[in-house]
C-alpha cells in the first residue's frame, strides 16, 4: 500500500474530528502523528458519530502494533500500511473493522508571486517502500521537508529542493545507463556554494594577515591562492582547498600567538599582575543549621549553614574539623537542578580568578529549599544588592522592504512618530529589554546586530548586551538588555518555523525566542506570514502551524499550549492580515483618521472575534494610520497598485505589522506606548513600537529560617471537578496535575461521571476520591500564593491530551474551598472548559512575610556545565498585586497563570 491517503501527519484531535464528521460513515478512519510519544502514531475511528482513538506504538525493532485492544493478543507489523490492512477485516479487537479511509485535502498554498512557485506538497506514507523508480524523486524531496524544519540553511536547502524536484531523476536515468558521475547534482553543488567563495576569501585573507603578524619571516601563500584564489569559477576542488587552508590556519594559529607572547614575556622579563583577594567578612555570633548531603555516589558530608556569620563549612562525615569554610561573598551562584529536586550546584570563587563548582544531593527536595532559603537570608544580611520587580520592555517590528535602513533609528527606538506614544520627558529613558524583530531584512546578522547596538549606544549611552539572535532567510529577531540584566537572563531558547510554499521555504514562517527574567518567563514570536488580501484562511494556518511548531520553553512542556508556557508571551511581526473595504473608501477613512471604522473591518479582529487565531490575545488601541503600503521616500502617500507578473495587484492599505500579548492573570503587564514612525520611509512599511511594564518575579525567601520550628505540611484539597470538552469521543479521561511546588507530576484516577448526550461535547466529572490531595514543598503562604498549576485532562486510551490550563493557589488559599472556573486550550484551539470547588491549606505560623530577593539562585539542566558568570533564575516568587490591565480578556473567574511556574520547568 504505497500511497497513503490516510495518513494526516501531525494534524490535532479537533481537526481528525471534524475530518471524520464530515466523512459521516461508520468505519471512517485517519492516522495522524501521536503528540504524547514521539514516534508513534494515534488511529481515529468513527462509529455510531463517536470518534475512538487507539494509540499506534513502535517496540524496539521498529515494529508497529495497536495498544489499547483488550482480551486480544498484541499482533505487530512492519510497516504502518500493514497494521491498517490488518484492521481493515472483523473480529480485531476495534469497535468496528477500518472500512473508509478519510483522505486529505490538498493544502492552500501562497500563489500571489511573493512566493516561491513550483512546489508540490505530497506526504508519503511512513515506512513504505517505493513502487517504482517514480516514487523516489518524492521520497527524497519529502525527506528533505522533514529535515528542513530544524537546519538553519535555508537557502543551501532552496537549491536542493531544486535539485530534487527537477535533476534527480536525470541523474537516477544516468546511473541506470553505467554513467555514476550525477552531473546535476556536481552542478546544484556548485550553484548553492557560490556564495561561500567570497566568504572564505574574506576569512582565509584576514587569518593569512594575522599569522603573518605573528611569524614574521614568511608564511607560505596558501594553496588556494596558489590555484587562483580569486576566480569566479566555482570549481569544488577549488572551495576544498580552500577549506583545508582555513583548517589548518584555525587549527596552528592560536598555538602560534600562545607561543609568540610567551617568548615575549620570557624575553622581557614581565610578570602577570597579582589579584587582590578580599578580605572576609568579620565573625559574629553562630547561628547554625545543619544538613546531611551526599556527594558523588557514596561520599557523606555535612554543611553548616551560619547565617549570622555568613558562612557555609563543609565537613567529612566522621571527621572532626571542617575540610572548606566558604565565606558568603565567594558564593558565585547556587543553582538547582530541574530533574533532581534534591540536588545543588554551589559555584564558589577562588583566588586564582577561576571558580570551583560542587554538587550536593540532599535527602529530599524541602532540604535542598531549606538550604537554599538560608543562604538568601546569609546573603540578604550581608549584602546590599536588590532585585528589580517592575522592568520595561519595548518591541518593536518593521517589514524593511529588503532595502538597508537609514543612518538613524531614533524615532523607532524612543518611541516617537504617531498613535500612543511616550511623552518626551520619558522617550529616551532607556528600557530593560528591547526585542527587535525585522522582515524582509537585507543586512547580515552581525551587520544588523552591530547597528542596533550602536544606535541604542548613541541614543542611551548604553552597552546593551545581546541575549539571542535568531534568524530565518529574512526574518530576524533580536534581544538585547542592559549590562546589570546579563545575569538575570538565564535558559535562553530560540526556535524558527517556515511556513511558505509546503511549509519548506523559509521566505514566510517565524523566529522566538524564550527566556527566563529571574523568575518570570518571556517569550517573544516575530512572524512574517502569508501576504495578499483573500490569503485570510492561509494566514491563520500560519498561525497554527507556528503555534504548534515554535520549539520554546522546557521541553517536558512541549505537550502543553505554547500560551500556557510563559508568563508573558509577545507576539508581533508582519501578519499580513488586510482591510476588507475598497481602497478608495479606506483612502477616506485614513484621511479623516476615522480608524474604528476600518479596525471594524480588519481582518485580525475579525478573525480574533471568531476564535480562530490570537486566543485570549490582547492588542492595545490603535490610533495610528495603517502602517502598509506606503510609496517609498515618503509616508503622504499609498502605492495600493503593485504590478505582477499575472497583472495588476491590489494591496490596500492595511495594518499589516501588530503587536499582541498574552499575560496571564495575577500578573502586571502595562503597555505604555503603540504607534508607528513617521519619519522612516526607506521601506513600504512604517516601524511600530509597542512599550510594556512587566512586573517580574525573584525567588522566594520566608521571614522564618527554615528548621526553627518542626514542619508542618500544606495541602491542596479539591471538593470535585468538571470539564466540558468539545469532541465526539466517549473516551475515559483523567487530569494531570504539573506544578512547580510539587515533588512530582501527579494524576487523577478515571473519571466517575460521564455525559455525551449533547452532540459534539463530553461533560466528565471527577468526585473528591478521586482526585488526589497534593502537597506542596512549603507550607509558606506567601510561597503558595506564588505557585499554579497546570492541568492537562488526557484521554485513558490514547494518553493525548484534550486540553490544558493553568490555575492560581493564590485564589483557593483558606479553610473554605473556592470555585474557579477556566479555559480549555490545544494547540491554540479552545477546546472546553474547567470548573470546580479547591482549597489550599497552610498551617498556622507559616505567613511571614517577604524579604528582599536576589539574582544569585539559578536553575539548571542536569550535567549542564557551570558558565563563567552563571546565569540568574531564581524560581517563581510572590509577585506583588497591582491594579488589574483593562486590556486583559479574561474575566476575574479565570485563574489562567504561567506554566513556567509549574515544574522545576523554566525554559
Amino acid at each position: 500500500m504505497a500511497a497513503a491517503g490516510w495518513y494526516h501527519r501531525d494534524i490535532s484531535q479537533v481537526v481528525a474530528e471534524e475530518l471524520l464528521a464530515k466523512a459521516g460513515r461508520d468505519g471512517s478512519f485517519l492516522v495522524r502523528d501521536s503528540e504524547s510519544v514521539k514516534g508513534a502514531y494515534a488511529l481515529c475511528l468513527l462509529f455510531q458519530r463517536h470518534v475512538y482513538t487507539y494509540r499506534i506504538l513502535p517496540d524496539d525493532e521498529g515494529l508497529l502494533s495497536v495498544q489499547t485492544i483488550q482480551g486480544i493478543q498484541a499482533k505487530c507489523f512492519r510497516t504502518l500500511p500493514d497494521l491498517i490492512g490488518a484492521y481493515q477485516h472483523p473480529n480485531n479487537g476495534l469497535v468496528t473493522p477500518l472500512l473508509h479511509p478519510v483522505h486529505q485535502a490538498r493544502p492552500d498554498e501562497d500563489s500571489d508571486g511573493e512566493d516561491a512557485r513550483g512546489w508540490g506538497h505530497t506526504v508519503p506514507c511512513p515506512s513504505a517502500p517505493p513502487s517504482s523508480r517514480t516514487h523516489i524523486p518524492q521520497q527524497l524531496h519529502q525527506r528533505l521537508q522533514e529535515q528542513v524544519h530544524s537546519s538553519p540553511a535555508s537557502d543551501f536547502m532552496g537549491f536542493m529542493a531544486e535539485y530534487l524536484t527537477h535533476h534527480v531523476q536525470l541523474d537516477l536515468e544516468a546511473l541506470c545507463h553505467g554513467h555514476p558521475q550525477l552531473r546535476h547534482l556536481s552542478t546544484a553543488l556548485a550553484t548553492a556554494c557560490r556564495a561561500l567563495h567570497s566568504e572564505i576569501d574574506f576569512t582565509l585573507a584576514g587569518l593569512e594577515t594575522l599569522a603573518r603578524v605573528f611569524d614574521p619571516p614568511a608564511s607560505p601563500r596558501s594553496p588556494a591562492r596558489e590555484q587562483g584564489f580569486l576566480s569566479s569559477d566555482p570549481d569544488l576542488e577549488l572551495l576544498l582547498s580552500k577549506l583545508s587552508t582555513v583548517n589548518h590556519l584555525l587549527s596552528s594559529l592560536e598555538k602560534k600567538v600562545l607561543k609568540s607572547l610567551q617568548e615575549t614575556v620570557t624575553r622581557h622579563n614581565l610578570a602577570l599582575p597579582s589579584v587582590a583577594v578580599a578580605p572576609p567578612p568579620a565573625a559574629r555570633p553562630l547561628a547554625v543549621q545543619n544538613f546531611e548531603v551526599k556527594v558523588g555516589k557514596s561520599q557523606r558530608m555535612a554543611l553548616t549553614v551560619d547565617v549570622e556569620s555568613g558562612t557555609v563549612t563543609v565537613t567529612k562525615r566522621g571527621s572532626g574539623s571542617p575540610e572548606e569554610v566558604i565565606p558568603q561573598d565567594k558564593i558565585l551562584q547556587l543553582i538547582k537542578y530541574q530533574s533532581v529536586q534534591s540536588k545543588v550546584r554551589l559555584v564558589c570563587a577562588r583566588e586564582n580568578q577561576k571558580s570551583l563548582s560542587r554538587d550536593f544531593i540532599f535527602p529530599n527536595a524541602r532540604k535542598r529549599e531549606a538550604f537554599c532559603q538560608l543562604l538568601q537570608l546569609m546573603k540578604i544580611q550581608h549584602s546590599n544588592l536588590d532585585e528589580p520587580e517592575l522592568i520595561s520592555v519595548y518591541v518593536g517590528t518593521w517589514n524593511m522592504g529588503s532595502t538597508p535602513p537609514p543612518r538613524s533609528l531614533a524615532s523607532w527606538l524612543t518611541s516617537r512618530g504617531l498613535g500612543r506614544t511616550q511623552d518626551e520627558t520619558t522617550a529616551c529613558i532607556p528600557h530593560d529589554i528591547y526585542v527587535i524583530g525585522t522582515q524582509e531584512n537585507s543586512l547580515g546578522d552581525r551587520e544588523w546586530v552591530e547597528f542596533l547596538c550602536a544606535s541604542l549606544k548613541t541614543l542611551m549611552a548604553i552597552d546593551y548586551r545581546v541575549v539571542a539572535l535568531q534568524c530565518l532567510w529574512s526574518i530576524k529577531i533580536v534581544v538585547l538588555v542592559k549590562p546589570e540584566h546579563q545575569r538575570r537572563i538565564s535558559h535562553v531558547h530560540t526556535s524558527s518555523v517556515k511556513t511558505g510554499i509546503a511549509n519548506t521555504l523559509g521566505n514566510k514562517g517565524a523566529v522566538g525566542v524564550s527566556f527566563l527574567f529571574n523568575g518570570t518567563s518571556f517569550g517573544f514570536v516575530n512572524c512574517h506570514l502569508a501576504s495578499g488580501s483573500e490569503k485570510t484562511h492561509r494566514r491563520n494556518q500560519n498561525y497554527s502551524d507556528i503555534l504548534h511548531s515554535l520549539a520554546l520553553g522546557d521541553k517536558r512542556l512541549g505537550g502543553f499550549d505554547l500560551t500556557l508556557r510563559f508568563t508573558h508571551l509577545f507576539w508581533f511581526g508582519d501578519l499580513n492580515y488586510r482591510l476588507d473595504m475598497d481602497v478608495q473608501d479606506i483612502l477616506t477613512h485614513v484621511v479623516k483618521k476615522e480608524f474604528q471604522a476600518l479596525l471594524a473591518v480588519d481582518q485580525l479582529n475579525l478573525e480574533r472575534e471568531k476564535n480562530k487565531v490570537f486566543l485570549r490575545f490582547s492588542e492595545a488601541d490603535i490610533s495610528f494610520p495603517p502602517t502598509y503600503r506606503y510609496e517609498r521616500g515618503t509616508r503622504d502617500t499609498y502605492v495600493w497598485q503593485k504590478s505582477k507578473p499575472t497583472g495588476i495587484r491590489i494591496n490596500v492599505p492595511s495594518w499589516c505589522d501588530r503587536v499582541l500579548w498574552k499575560s496571564h492573570p495575577e500578573t502586571h503587564v502595562v503597555c505604555n506606548s503603540y504607534g508607528c514612525t513617521d519619519d522612516i520611509v526607506t521601506s513600504d512599511h512604517s516601524p511600530v513600537f509597542a512599550t510594556f511594564e512587566v512586573g517580574v518575579t525573584s525567588q522566594f525567601v520566608p521571614r522564618e529560617a527554615p528548621g526553627s520550628s518542626p514542619e508542618a505540611l500544606a495541602c491542596i484539597e479539591w471538593e470535585s471537578i468538571e470539564v466540558i470538552l468539545k469532541t465526539t469521543s466517549r473516551s475515559k479521561c483523567y487530569i494531570e496535575f504539573h506544578s512547580y511546588c510539587l515533588e512530582e507530576v501527579q494524576r487523577s484516577g478515571e473519571n466517575t461521571f460521564q455525559n455525551c448526550d449533547i452532540p459534539g461535547f463530553l461533560k466528565l466529572g471527577w468526585s473528591s476520591k478521586h482526585l488526589p490531595v497534593l502537597n506542596p514543598i512549603l507550607p509558606d503562604l506567601e510561597y503558595l500564593g506564588d505557585q499554579h498549576l497546570l492541568l492537562s485532562v488526557k484521554g485513558v486510551e490514547s494518553c493525548e491530551s484534550y486540553g490544558e490550563c493553568c490555575l492560581a493557589l493564590r485564589s483557593a488559599i483558606g479553610t473554605t474551598a473556592q470555585q474557579f472556573e477556566t479555559f480549555l486550550f490545544h494547540r491554540g484551539e479552545e477546546t472546553g472548559s474547567v470548573r470546580g470547588w479547591m482549597r489550599v491549606r497552610v498551617p498556622r505560623g507559616r505567613c511571614g512575610t517577604r524579604e528582599r530577593l536576589y539574582e544569585w539562585i539559578s536553575f539548571e539542566e542536569e550535567d549542564a556545565e557551570p558558565a563563567a558568570e552563571p546565569p540568574i533564575c531564581p524560581k517563581p516568587p510572590l509577585q506583588r498585586h497591582r491594579s488589574r490591565p483593562r486590556s486583559f480578556p479574561e474575566p476575574a473567574t479565570d485563574y489562567t497563570n504561567p506554566a513556567y511556574f509549574i515544574f522545576e520547568g523554566v525554559p
